[in-house]
């Protein structure tokens, strides 16, 4: 298995709890994995793919998402492909000829594909030798994220009753957990419990009253660095975003309300960082495999532990540090309530009011919010600073500014970013992903250019021991990165550093 990981995936070593998954899954066994967003669930069922015989088929909810990871899985070197309705018809049976051929080793598809009944026959002409239901806790009605689309998983198991299924989610409580299983009819599954823990994560809550001028202190410290600023409302997204244009800052706003045409070019300029900030109601970032996201505020409160769990999970997947900031307001509460009164089913109704009642504790704690975090997901820490916190550590750094201290557009790197090479490197990632056509994190991570600015490898033997760096990405990009390395190593007169083993 270290053999492929390295190969295909760059990475010298598991991952806690990836090894023992992966080792229960190449035994056909079915398994319930639940590990936070950033913790490595898709290692779990990609290496599996490239170990078993057939296709490894993976149910993905959102169509950007699937792009994304396809896109990172070819560049490594992996056969893989996706089906949904952002492909024309003579695209999908390109793909659907591939996959009975055996070209193909992990195929992506929306539930709503499995309500065809053409689809269920085309499954059934190709040789699947897993499925992955990522997202899981969409199938449960007792999850923050109920689709009905995913109640048609069932027929996975009715039609095809040997082959292994791997549920996997990043935000379930006990209740969803359960529902998960008993809906997906695992069969005597393996549950997986990773820690809920983000470390890499800073939580922090500030009062909305001149939140604007906290806002644009936030954006300061992570100056020029990817940011997902959620709201409230379609109108609240437009203004903010607008007054941050005006602040010179580069944002778009993101809504349900917007032609899907905008939403998918908005969408594809923040993965490719053309757009730097997303102003956005809960529509946006679900569909988002982005690594290096610095920075996650919640500008308004948002109904539920787990809904805020996910989306601050969206910052930092990378392992980097990264800030996650909600700005509160009783009144905020308020227009939640207003719109959980018109519930008519009682039991819905009921579930919404004490969903946002613990988002307002959270709010409100003079303890640690790491711990509540953690404890709503069952998970305990001991009682001590968490070092990760507004409570533990005093006020989030970079939230006193003044609205005059932040000047408009002015572009500053943070001492964590601020070598020359790694802006350089950062440069050269930028324009061979242009030119593939690619975001930029599916040629290097900011991770692995990290690594490259600290260790400055010269030969292909270390820079394959840089983290990310696999064999196809070593022959693909290997020369030109060296190459700068090498330009700036003649100008400064450095020498490398000796490389450490590294994780997936």
């Amino acid at each position: 298995m270290l053999e492929i990981l390295k190969k295909y995936f760059g990475y010298d070593e598991f991952r806690p709890m990836q090894g023992e998954i992966i080792s229960h899954i190449l035994e056909k066994k079915d398994a319930f994995v639940l590990m936070p967003t950033g913790g490595g669930k898709s290692l779990c069922y990609q290496l599996p793919a490239l170990k078993f015989p057939g296709i490894t088929l993976v149910v993905s909810p959102l169509i950007a998402l699937m792009k994304d990871q396809v896109d990172a899985l070819k560049a490594n070197g992996i056969a893989a492909e996706f089906i949904n309705s952002s492909l024309s018809p003579a695209e999908i049976e390109d793909i659907r000829q591939a996959a009975q051929s055996g070209k193909v080793k992990i195929l992506y598809l929306a539930p709503e594909r499995l309500a065809l009944f053409s689809f269920q026959d085309f499954l059934k002409t190709i040789k699947l030798s897993l499925i992955a239901i990522d997202e899981a806790h969409c199938i449960s009605e007792w999850g923050h994220d109920f689709r009905p689309d995913y109640r048609n998983l069932i027929m996975l198991r009715k039609s095809f009753p040997d082959v292994p299924v791997v549920a996997l989610t990043a935000t379930a409580t006990e209740r969803v957990r359960e529902d998960i299983i008993d809906q997906l009819n695992l069969k005597n599954a393996r549950v997986f419990i990773s820690s809920f823990d983000r470390p890499n994560l800073t939580y922090a809550v500030l009062p909305k009253k001149k939140a604007f001028n906290s806002l644009l202190a936030l954006l300061r410290k992570h100056a020029n660095r990817p940011a997902i600023i959620y709201c409230f409302s379609r109108r609240e997204t437009e203004t903010l975003s607008r007054d941050l244009r005006r602040r010179g800052f580069n944002s778009r706003p993101y809504h349900a309300g917007l032609a899907g045409k905008i939403r998918k070019e908005t969408q594809e300029k923040f993965t490719h960082d053309e757009v730097q900030i997303i102003v956005a109601t809960i529509a946006f970032g679900m569909g988002i495999d982005k690594p290096d996201i610095r920075l996650i505020i919640h500008h308004s409160i948002p109904k539920s532990i787990e809904g805020y769990y996910q989306e601050t999970g969206r910052a930092g997947r990378d392992g980097l540090p990264s800030d996650c900031v909600l700005f509160f307001s009783l009144g905020d509460a308020a227009k939640h309530k207003y719109f959980i009164r018109g519930i008519r089913d009682d039991k819905e109704r009921d579930n919404a009011e004490e969903k946002l009642q613990q988002v307002i504790d959270y709010a409100e704690l003079e303890t640690c919010r790491r711990e509540y975090l953690l404890g709503y997901f069952s998970e305990w820490q001991r009682g001590e600073s968490c070092g990760g916190c507004d409570v533990c550590l005093g006020p989030l750094e970079g939230t006193e500014e003044t609205e005059e201290e932040a000047e408009p557009g002015k572009e500053t790197v943070s001492a964590e970013y601020g070598s020359d090479l790694f802006e350089r490197l950062r440069a050269l990632r930028k324009r061979l992903a242009d030119e593939r056509g690619v975001p930029p994190f599916v040629v290097f991570g900011d991770v692995s250019l990290k690594e490259m600015a600290r260790r400055l490898p010269q030969t292909r033997a270390s820079f394959l021991r840089i983290n990310g760096v696999g064999a196809v990405k070593l022959e693909r990009y290997g020369r030109i990165f060296m190459e700068t390395i090498r330009e700036h190593i003649a100008a400064n007169g450095i020498s490398p550093r000796p490389s450490e083993a590294r994780r997936a």
